[in-house]
């Protein structure tokens, strides 16, 4: 499934790359094989940091940290580090969407079904349909029908279920953009707030809470 997921952002690339009407304004890029070494020439350019895992699906993260680090505001569910990014740099600088974890676990034991959802959400209903008719796969209708399948069956990550809260959070990201003077300062905040990350004090911490560990003088 990951690997269709890669493949049908490729296709729509391919669509979006060369449409005369956004002329050059937008790409959509897949950096494959994705590394440490390579996140050092990415996270500076970051503008929005999207970090859209379901709530309760990610233990944790780094890229996240290392972005907003950089300066890049986020927009992302209450879900691994998020939940410490938004706590350290405020709600106002920060773009929150979706379920919690709590709602996400409840929506699954009342027996959760996209379909509700989905009937009620007039763009992400048109989206499947362009991709279910085989617009970015050459007409064939059959290559990405296991992935919407899953979508439109049992989404088992509830995408559906945020998608909605997710344009909204989006408009807002757009609102704040044409703001320039406060999207740099809700920047510099996320930098100057995000210091709390340090490896450093991490491992301090895990050395004198986990570890049971005291610190060492060394003489030189």
């Amino acid at each position: 499934m990951a690997k269709l997921i890669i493949r049908l952002i490729v296709a729509i690339a391919d669509t979006v790359n060369v449409d005369p009407a956004i002329g050059g304004r937008l790409r959509v890029v897949f950096l494959p094989n994705f590394s440490v070494s390579l996140g050092q020439l990415v996270y500076p350019a970051v503008d929005l940091s999207e970090q859209i895992s379901t709530a309760g699906k990610e233990a944790s993260g780094t890229g996240n940290m290392k972005m907003a680090l950089n300066g890049a505001l986020t927009i992302g569910t209450l879900d691994g580090a998020n939940v410490e990014i938004r706590q350290r740099v405020g709600d106002d600088h920060f773009f929150l969407f979706g379920n919690d974890a709590e709602q996400v676990a409840r929506l699954s034991a009342e027996g959760y079904h996209p379909m509700p959802w989905l009937e009620r959400n007039d763009h992400l209903r048109a989206a499947i349909e362009l991709i279910g008719m085989g617009h970015f796969s050459e007409g064939n209708r059959e290559l990405f029908h296991p992935l919407l399948a899953s979508l439109t069956s049992h989404d088992p990550y509830q995408v559906v279920a945020d998608a909605a809260d997710y344009s909204r959070a989006q408009n807002r990201v757009d609102q704040a953009w044409r703001q320039p003077e406060g999207w740099a300062r809700s920047s510099m905040i996320n930098t100057m707030r995000c210091g709390f990350f340090s490896s450093d004090r991490s491992i301090s911490e895990y050395a004198e809470r986990i570890w049971n560990l005291q610190p060492v003088s060394v003489s030189g």
